[in-house]
């Protein structure tokens, strides 16, 4: 049984108008008798018919009554002659705003304009579409949108307590006893949200995994040289989390940190954390590489995960930065008032790392077994930072985690003797050449540069930017179950 509103849904009349006409149609009644029936001008019921105008409740009962049918018959959602459904799916079309935003007026459509004419104005609407979605994210917006991000984790301290309450309640549900999440417990939240592990050789290559909701099945590659705990807890981070897809860049980027918080707070849990986290500052022994090793996670996820914790239940404020082998930021945040190299706009991420930043200088360490530590002084204070080299398809990056002088007490590793000085606000700290070597090779030497691939390529395109869908959909064909 429908229920019956005061009025149509106004995602429905169309489709209700279209059912009016055709019920109308089929009793070979004229429109002016049909509104004379029901006591209105036949132009009031033509808007109706055209899905104009939403029918009030006594006039769909009138409506009904003279065409011999229930009021529910007129609001079922039946299936619809193919014509119909193109005619109301252009209708649909027309009165969207993008469509008004094109300056374009909608217009009836006749009923002598052939089926291959609407599908042609309807493959060229969803061309525009994704015409749109590809320009609605460019790098200049993207960057805004990472910068607006980062403020708000500062803001947070990088601590959500939603998504701490949401691993929280999926760690209950599998009756977790505390400490580090083993492979099986994922297994377990996998099961508890009606999703099925699959291993596939051939996962598309703008992928990390697949979900396929229709079918509750998760796709992992068969290959997976790490832990497969992250990238399964990220996948399903989206389900618990209820995301929808994305609406535009900003939307993408803001489930992306999301996925990674919760995946986070389920492998390193808060409360067993927070417990070992603040006996260690007791005893002035806080370790990212002791966090690392007692949940079974990379040093990333452990040094984020920290940056997570430390200012809201430790009260240290901290700074951690993700640096690619060439010098290029990938990853930052800040709560200690570090002064990052920024561009106009306020993003960090892409810009070049100060070569004497601890991010920089553990590349030319050959140690590394052993974590690095060092103190560099700053315009902005003297800062210590603790950190290692990771590698990655895209070849090896530096994570490192940092606080203020005046907090280096509570670390392993504050008796190191590294020492910087960095300006890297100022142009004369490393971005610039020193005199000597400037006055005597510029103009002497022709670099061929290795231009980074993501300089000049646009921003990848899409509700999942870089994926492709049409290697996506074919494989979700391929393995959906008969």
């Amino acid at each position: 049984m429908v229920a019956l509103d005061d009025e149509t849904n106004d995602a429905d009349a169309i489709a209700v108008g279209r059912r009016i006409r055709s019920l109308r149609q089929q009793r070979g009644m004229r429109l002016a008798e049909l509104a004379d029936a029901v006591g209105r001008a036949p132009s009031q019921l033509s808007m109706i018919e055209n899905g104009h105008r939403e029918p009030r409740l006594p006039v769909l009962r009138a409506i009904a009554k003279h065409l011999d049918v229930t009021p529910d018959e007129l609001l079922v959602r039946e299936e619809l002659d193919p014509r119909s459904e193109l005619e109301i799916a252009l209708e649909r079309e027309m009165r969207s705003p993008r469509f008004r935003e094109l300056g374009l007026e909608p217009f009836r459509v006749p009923k002598g304009m052939p089926d291959e004419a609407l599908h042609a104005i309807l493959r060229l609407t969803g061309e525009i579409d994704r015409l749109r979605d590809e320009r609605q994210a460019t790098p200049e917006q993207a960057r805004r949108a990472n910068r607006d991000l980062r403020d708000l984790m500062r803001e947070m301290d990088n601590y959500f307590p939603d998504l701490e309450r949401v691993a929280g309640e999926l760690l209950d549900a599998i009756d977790h006893p505390g400490g580090p999440l083993t492979q099986r417990a994922a297994g377990d939240i996998a099961r508890h949200l009606g999703v099925t592990l699959h291993y596939a050789p051939d996962l598309p290559q703008s992928t990390r995994s697949v979900v396929d909701l229709r079918n509750g099945r998760l796709y992992l590659p068969d290959r997976i040289s790490t832990d497969p705990r992250g990238p399964i807890l990220q996948s399903l981070a989206s389900l618990a989390l209820g995301h929808t897809e994305p609406s535009s860049y900003a939307d993408f980027l803001r489930q992306r940190v999301e996925q990674n918080y919760l995946a986070g707070a389920l492998l390193v849990p808060e409360a067993d954390a927070v417990a070992a986290l603040s006996d260690a500052k007791k005893r002035r022994a806080i370790s990212i590489e002791d966090l690392r090793d007692a949940y079974a996670v990379s040093y990333e996820t452990a040094a984020h995960r920290f940056t997570n914790l430390a200012t809201r239940h430790l009260g240290i404020r901290v700074h951690f930065l993700k640096v690619h082998e060439s010098g290029t930021i990938t990853k930052a945040y800040e709560n200690d008032d570090v002064n990052f190299p920024a561009d106009s706009l306020g993003s960090i991420e892409g810009q070049m790392c100060c070569r004497r930043w601890t991010s920089r200088a553990i590349f030319d360490v050959d140690d590394r077994f052993n974590p690095y530590f060092q103190y560099t002084d700053t315009g902005n204070g003297t800062y210590w930072c603790t950190a290692r080299v990771e590698q990655s398809r895209q070849g090896a990056h530096s994570v490192s985690m940092g606080v203020r002088f005046d907090d280096t007490k509570w670390f392993v590793g504050r008796e190191t003797q590294n020492r910087e000085v960095s300006r890297h606000a100022d142009e004369t700290c490393c971005r610039s050449a020193p005199a000597e070597l400037e006055n005597r090779w510029r103009g002497g030497s022709w670099p061929n540069v290795a231009t980074p691939r993501t300089l000049l390529a646009t921003l990848p395109t899409g509700s999942f930017p870089g994926v492709d869908t049409t290697a996506l959909y074919e494989f979700l064909e391929a393995h959906a179950p008969e």
